[in-house]
């Protein structure tokens, strides 16, 4: 078992942790009052090939495989508060990875450039306001018209809405394109938000607030036939390697976010005194950040050895069920976790904790988020379960 990274990754760290410390950390809080990331931001990000990172070097991309995606999102996990920067990156990283995967030469050519670039985005836009982590009870339609394909239907509760409806780009979508089917009719696409017939919304949401969230109306809208991804009719186990993707990068940047609140925690029960004694003394406080410290760097583990096993599967090293098994455990805490261990920062820095001033309220705001997106907590226990018992005891079957 070797636990290290190649030393190209290690030098490629180097580069996105100095990127990150000049121009992202400076930012502190401002992408909330701001309501957007900087496009000098994105420019940067762009130059140093972050940005859809898993794209093939063919279409402008990085080529990197996940573990390397990984360290990107660690990095930007440690350096944005707020949480909206690695958002941005890992929607893109990993839907890139399913649309250079699975999408079409024509599409691949004409989307990736834009969005590496950082020009374009590239989102994921499954949830609808009665369908988030249930796909199969999505109700968008696609179907089949003479030059190419007609979408109708809703998404809600998506990032990256603003950032494709006004500077362009879109989102991969799935719909149900032979419905009697259930999720053996279902189809994955790229849908650009920028269509005619497409009306987006907004909503305001408790953290990330430097990326947009909100959602979409599709109303005949028309796109054509080399946007659809993959084979018709098999969106449903197609869109599950790009949930995996993101959930990995997800346990990773919950595992950053957590490890950088709890230094600066560290930095703070070092010097404040209580009669007379740094707070950082007492067993109740130190046996704490023991405790969040050791859950922290196992969920570290958790995520990369699930990006790694992504890597493997690629290679036809390892099966679909493994990977999916030991992502859903990577995932399954890592909300809980950060925001506890934050929760606690919080508490050992008194009033300011709870102050809009402390970074750490919107760190804990931003991991929130993660017990949610990309599959709830509970999903993921369904998924080690199913993987553990085997399919005759799923519950909704």
């Amino acid at each position: 078992m070797a636990f290290e990274f190649t030393e190209e990754q290690e030098m490629f760290r180097e580069s996105v942790r100095e990127f990150c410390e000049r121009r992202i950390v400076p930012l502190g809080l401002t992408l909330e009052e701001t309501k957007e990331i900087p496009q000098e931001i994105k420019k940067g990000m762009a130059e140093l090939g972050l940005l859809a990172c898993t794209a093939s070097p063919d279409y402008g991309g990085s080529g990197l495989n996940a573990v390397s995606a990984g360290v990107i999102a660690e990095e930007l996990g440690r350096a944005d508060p707020t949480g909206s920067i690695p958002v941005f990156y890992l929607v893109q990283a990993s839907w890139g990875f399913l649309l250079n995967k699975y999408g079409t030469e024509e599409a691949k050519k004409e989307i990736f450039p834009k969005v590496i670039s950082g020009d374009w985005f590239l989102g994921i836009a499954t949830t609808e306001a009665d369908a988030g982590s249930d796909v199969v009870g999505t109700s968008m339609t696609i179907k089949k018209a003479s030059d190419g394909f007609i979408v109708n239907g809703e998404k809600m509760y998506i990032s990256g809405v603003r950032e494709a409806a006004t500077g362009g780009g879109g989102h991969v979508t799935i719909a149900h394109q032979t419905p009697k089917q259930g999720s053996r009719g279902m189809t994955v696409f790229y849908f650009p938000l920028t269509a005619e017939g497409v009306t987006p919304t907004y909503i305001s949401d408790l953290g990330r607030e430097g990326i947009s969230c909100g959602g979409f109306t599709a109303d005949d809208v028309k796109i054509p036939s080399h946007y659809i991804i993959g084979e018709e009719n098999r969106g449903f186990h197609i869109i599950h390697e790009g949930y995996e993707f993101a959930r990995a990068l997800i346990a990773v940047i919950c595992a950053s976010s957590g490890l950088k609140s709890l230094e600066n925690g560290m930095n703070y029960i070092k010097e404040r005194k209580v009669f007379g004694t740094a707070i950082g003394k007492f067993e109740e406080i130190n046996f704490r950040l023991a405790e969040h410290y050791t859950r922290l760097c196992a969920l570290r583990d958790m995520g990369y050895k699930a990006l790694w096993l992504i890597d493997k599967e690629q290679e036809g090293k390892a099966s679909r069920f493994e990977v999916s098994k030991a992502v859903a455990m990577a995932k399954m805490f890592a909300s809980d976790w950060a925001c506890n261990a934050i929760n606690d920062v919080m508490q050992w820095q008194g009033a300011f904790g709870y102050s809009k001033e402390c970074v750490d309220q919107a760190a804990w705001r931003a991991v929130r988020s993660f017990a949610l997106a990309e599959g709830s907590r509970e999903i993921m226990k369904m998924i080690v379960a199913r993987e553990l018992l085997g399919k005759d005891f799923i519950a909704y079957k």
